[in-house]
């Protein structure tokens, strides 16, 4: 009996050592996770000064990772194969029901505010003029996971009479980019994106601004948040919130197409929750 007390005592110190270990992880990588809504090499391009940077702030190595898609960025985040991440705000929501320890801590600033917004576009010469002539035509959303590529858009049309697959086919294409391709090329009727993805690709040329036009906008809706593993030392947790607030290099903040990042917390995101009642998604239940 005195042994089997001694092994069960091990094993609670045991868990308990571990637990507490895990509660104070200061690892010598950082994986930084960026939102997969375009080209994944271009995004690991354009986000070496930002690689760079991390490195000289925090000492540590970086390893910039871009996942498939939305649902695998909340697994890798969920299962602890990245540290920080770069996520989309109903990816971020995704995530925390499934990991609820992760924290965001900071939110990108454009035009002085943490708020960006969804646009609904199509060709300027084709069928639909208006929202409600999306009724009988296809819509092209990104991923499911995408706030601003799916939800908002999405709810915007059910708050204007449009329900999905009753009053209008849709096709999730993945990428902001594929949105904007698949409207142009005739593809879709009809596509939702975010504002600013749409204004970067018509600015450098990769869609054309003449042949679309903007049927819509939506309300703000708040920016994407900058998360982190809960399990980090606290200092670690500090040290990262102080390099991402202080950010000042507009070269390295064009990857997030911010002008800087300020404090935010998990309550900023619960228009997105109540946003997915009106669609009645149980975000849940998502299978990311």
């Amino acid at each position: 009996m005195k042994r089997r007390t001694f092994l069960l005592g091990c094993a609670a110190a045991g868990l308990s050592i571990g637990f507490a270990q895990a509660q104070t992880q200061n690892p010598a990588k950082l994986r930084v996770a960026l939102l997969p809504d375009e080209n994944a090499s271009t995004l690991i391009q354009n986000a070496q000064p930002l690689k760079k940077y991390l490195e000289d702030t925090l000492k540590k190595e970086i390893e910039l990772v871009v996942t498939t898609d939305y649902s695998s960025m909340i697994e890798a985040m969920r299962f602890g194969r990245i540290e920080v991440a770069y996520f989309g705000p109903l990816s971020y929501v995704l995530a925390k029901s499934k990991a609820p320890g992760i924290e965001p801590f900071a939110v990108g600033v454009s035009k002085g505010s943490p708020t960006y917004k969804s646009v609904i576009i199509a060709l300027a010469d084709g069928p639909v003029k208006s929202i409600a002539d999306i009724k009988g035509k296809i819509m092209g959303y990104g991923d499911f996971a995408s706030t601003s590529s799916h939800l908002i858009p999405r709810a915007y049309l059910a708050r204007n009479g449009l329900v999905g697959d009753k009053d209008y086919k849709f096709a999730n294409l993945g990428a902001h980019d594929a949105v904007a391709r698949a409207v142009q090329s005739g593809q879709v009727q009809a596509g939702g994106l975010s504002q600013e993805i749409f204004n970067a690709l018509v600015a450098k040329g990769t869609i054309d601004g003449k042949k679309l036009v903007v049927l819509a906008e939506s309300d703000p809706i708040p920016n994407y948040p900058m998360v982190m593993q809960g399990n980090l030392a606290p200092e670690l947790k500090t040290q990262i919130t102080s390099a991402f607030i202080g950010l000042k290099d507009p070269a390295i903040l064009k990857t997030f197409r911010a002008e800087g990042f300020v404090a935010t917390d998990d309550k900023a995101y619960d228009i997105l929750r109540d946003t997915a009642k009106i669609l009645a998604l149980d975000l849940s239940k998502f299978k990311g």
